[in-house]
């Protein structure tokens, strides 16, 4: 098999880079390891920056999104029974859009599947090779048969735990880590949501997160001990501990109800650098994890995506390197920009274990500074909608 771009992994990333390169003629195969019903069955995030939004539309996949989906313009934020609103259009001009994570990939199969788009599901036993020479190819097991897919370049939106990084020497690859001292627990419930913009409470007890996918889907998080298990939590149990995290009035309004997904998400911060080596490209969690405080985990997949879908187009239409060559380097400056609004929300709205006195206070009194200080809100609506490519 022969292909200009060889995408590993049928997440969102990689299936709206391959969209957006056949936008332009440009031929990819998406070399998937699990089942597409099985990535649908994935529950994340879903607020979407504007840049996102844009890539959606560019792609020509933006009208579900737009018809179903929830434009916010600020999101409020509590502390014990203080509670404030941030408006994001006030002081950026711009919303964000709450739309799941599991829709968007959705829509971008659909595109896919329209276009005649080539995605392998089961892949198997992938393996990058000669991705430092100008003949790179991934060799692989596709139903037990062995197979060979040469292309011009390789883009590895396999995730966190897939083979691109590691494919780049270590000593080559340099990578940072902050690993978070506790977890999230979150629910999804037939339920409307308690607020119609998301709430980011700092409790005493521990931070929580009033979100939703629709007007009928409500997504729920709280902190929790990395040693806890889902199945340690009945709904009940859940309720009665988000109810005391936020507070009174929405505690008063929210509607509980069973849930259909409850799971524990560890929180952590890791980039590895380069985000290049050769003619492979690293996209999304192949390269950087967020904890999920900010929301920044696949609008950081978009940003490299962006970047990475500009550099090939000036590439195949111009014969101009510029965009590929300097891809790791933009890429990264965006990257830890948004690695430094997550942990400072992060900072800002968890309790933790060795937190003194004298740190609550001044966690405190930063949320309050926050409250009352225009530039500090208009600071963290600018990275909240997105910081500009």
């Amino acid at each position: 098999m022969k292909t200009q771009v060889a995408i590993i992994g049928g997440g969102p990333s990689g299936l709206l880079l391959s969209q957006l390169l056949h936008t332009r003629g440009i031929d990819s195969v998406v070399l998937e390891r699990k089942t597409k019903d099985y990535v649908l069955g994935r529950i994340r995030a879903g607020v979407l920056e504007q840049g996102f939004v844009e890539l959606m539309e560019e792609a020509g996949c933006a009208e579900r999104m737009h018809s179903e989906g929830f434009t916010h313009d600020g999101t409020l934020i509590s502390y014990g029974d203080e509670i404030f609103r941030i408006d994001f259009t006030q002081h950026t001009g711009k919303p964000v859009m709450v739309y799941g994570q599991t829709e968007v990939t959705r829509d971008l199969y659909a595109a896919r599947e329209t276009a005649g788009g080539k995605i392998e599901f089961n892949v198997e036993d992938v393996v990058i090779l000669g991705a430092d020479s100008d003949t790179p190819r991934v060799s692989c097991s596709v139903g037990g048969d062995a197979r060979t897919l040469e292309c011009d370049f390789v883009a590895g939106c396999d995730g966190f735990h897939g083979v691109s990084r590691q494919t780049i020497p270590l000593d080559v690859r340099k990578e940072y880590e902050k690993v978070y001292p506790f977890g999230w627990l979150g629910i999804l419930s037939e339920t409307p949501p308690v607020n119609h913009e998301l709430i980011y409470a700092n409790s005493e007890r521990g931070f929580a997160l009033c979100s939703m996918r629709n007007d009928k889907l409500s997504r729920y998080y709280i902190q929790c001990s990395l040693s806890d298990s889902p199945e340690d939590w009945t709904d009940e149990a859940f309720w009665e501990e988000l109810k005391r995290r936020i507070p009174k009035e929405h505690a008063d309004a929210l509607i509980a109800g069973p849930s259909i997904e409850k799971s524990i998400a560890p929180l952590r911060s890791f980039v590895t650098e380069p985000m290049r080596w050769g003619r492979l490209f690293l996209c999304g969690d192949a390269a950087h994890i967020v904890p999920p405080t900010g929301a920044k985990g696949l609008n950081t997949a978009a940003s490299d995506i962006h970047y990475l879908y500009n550099g090939l187009k000036d590439f195949y239409e111009n014969g101009d390197t510029q965009g590929i060559d300097g891809y790791s380097e933009k890429a990264l400056k965006r990257i830890w920009k948004a690695e430094r609004f997550s942990w400072w929300f992060s900072s800002l709205m968890h309790r933790y274990p060795d937190q003194s006195e004298f740190d609550l206070k001044m966690q405190i009194a930063e949320i309050e500074f926050l409250r009352s200080n225009d530039a500090a809100q208009r600071a963290m609506a600018e990275n909240y909608v997105g910081l500009p490519y």
